[in-house]
């Protein structure tokens, strides 16, 4: 799911620069150009790095740069599970922790376009579901950070397991450890269509040619005949601590969601022999798993965890930015079968506004809610 395609799809160009911009990171410009493939046309993206990089990031500068953007926070989390997915397999690759893994060229500052790139578009789309075909690696052999090695890359081989994959297709490196995460992370399913009504196609035009095969990445996006697609298959692991410092609850928290976690909550309840207890509990997208119980195991005191996989289902949501006298607002707007339900502003927009003005967040919040369900009083 390559930027090229996302803007021939219809992202428009200008508000994916802009959303971009808001990373707060320089030395990079993006080419947009129309390209053609074997007679098809569609849309070439090049991110170009305008300073050479000569540092390598871990994990943590990567989140940081994320974390102290502008963009919407759904966004922020989608382009963070990318990332994990990259950090995890490299990780198991050089036999180290998360922690101590060095992103070369996925912590150079093109990739970071890419990843946070793809997860803008996928965001601004909607998109219920995706479906997508067995995964063409290529063939031949890449030069990496650690010198020439067989396709796929030791860090996309491990990213693919579980995926239903294809090889030789094209005699080069149809896909790259970044790309495989992307897809990884998006993909609902590997299996065939349901009946389904396409609206638009897009082509991402890649920059290798070959001779017999387009080099392109064809995205369709359109409407399924069922309505009750939204949701996707997750995880949910439990355990219960009745013997912990409760004040280790709050760091494990951001060490959990640091590592994937989509949520952590925590539980009250009453143990054998009326000990209160609390239940930790955590959802997390699958292929998280494996991380998120070594932090449980190694940062609790928890001797064992439930396990459940379990089928979330969730509303289509929708962000736009409002201008109000208190400046631009991130609105996220929420639809179930097509019909909005709620609209809200990011509350993280509302308690920078509050301390700002220094007035309660919940004045804030009321003042927004009013200004956004009431287009007049903008």
């Amino acid at each position: 799911m390559n930027l090229g395609a996302m803007i021939d799809l219809g992202v428009d160009e200008s508000y994916l620069r802009t959303e971009l911009k808001k990373l707060n990171v320089g030395g990079w410009e993006l080419d947009v150009t129309s390209d053609q493939r074997h007679g098809i046309k569609g849309t070439c993206v090049t991110i170009r790095q305008t300073k050479n990089e000569h540092s390598h990031r871990h994990l943590s500068h990567v989140n940081k740069i994320i974390d102290d953007s502008g963009l919407d926070q759904v966004t922020k989390d989608l382009a963070r599970q990318i990332f994990m997915k990259v950090a995890i397999a490299e990780a198991k690759v050089h036999n180290i922790p998360v922690e101590k893994v060095h992103f070369h060229e996925v912590g150079a500052i093109d990739s970071i376009i890419d990843i946070v790139g793809a997860a803008i578009c996928y965001t601004v789309l909607n998109v219920e579901k995706v479906f997508t075909s067995p995964v063409e690696l290529g063939g031949g052999k890449v030069r990496c950070e650690h010198g020439l090695l067989p396709v796929p890359a030791p860090a996309t081989a491990e990213i693919v397991k579980d995926i239903p994959v294809k090889v030789g297709g094209v005699d080069f490196e149809a896909t790259t450890p970044t790309g495989a995460a992307i897809i990884s992370t998006l993909a609902s399913t590997y299996t065939s269509l349901p009946p389904v009504k396409f609206n638009k196609t897009g082509y991402g035009v890649g920059h290798k040619d070959h001779p017999d095969v387009p080099n392109l990445l064809r995205v369709m996006l359109g409407e399924t005949e069922e309505m009750d697609l939204p949701g996707h298959e997750a995880m949910l692991l439990e355990c219960n601590i009745d013997d912990m410092n409760p004040e280790f609850y709050e760091y494990i928290s951001e060490k959990l969601f640091d590592t994937g976690a989509s949520d952590v909550y925590l539980t009250s309840v009453i143990m054998k022999k009326g000990r209160p207890g609390t239940v930790l509990g955590v959802i997390c997208e699958k292929g998280f798993t494996d991380r998120i119980k070594e932090v449980l195991f190694s940062e609790s005191t928890t001797l064992g965890i439930r396990i459940f996989p379990f089928r979330k289902e969730t509303l289509v949501r929708e962000f736009e930015t409002v201008s109000t006298e208190y400046g631009e607002i991130t609105v996220k707007r929420s639809y179930y079968r097509g019909k909005e339900v709620s609209c809200k502003p990011e509350f993280e927009d509302c308690k920078r506004i509050a301390s700002e003005q220094n007035l309660p967040v919940k004045e804030i919040c009321r003042r927004i809610s009013d200004i956004i369900n009431n287009p007049s009083k903008r």
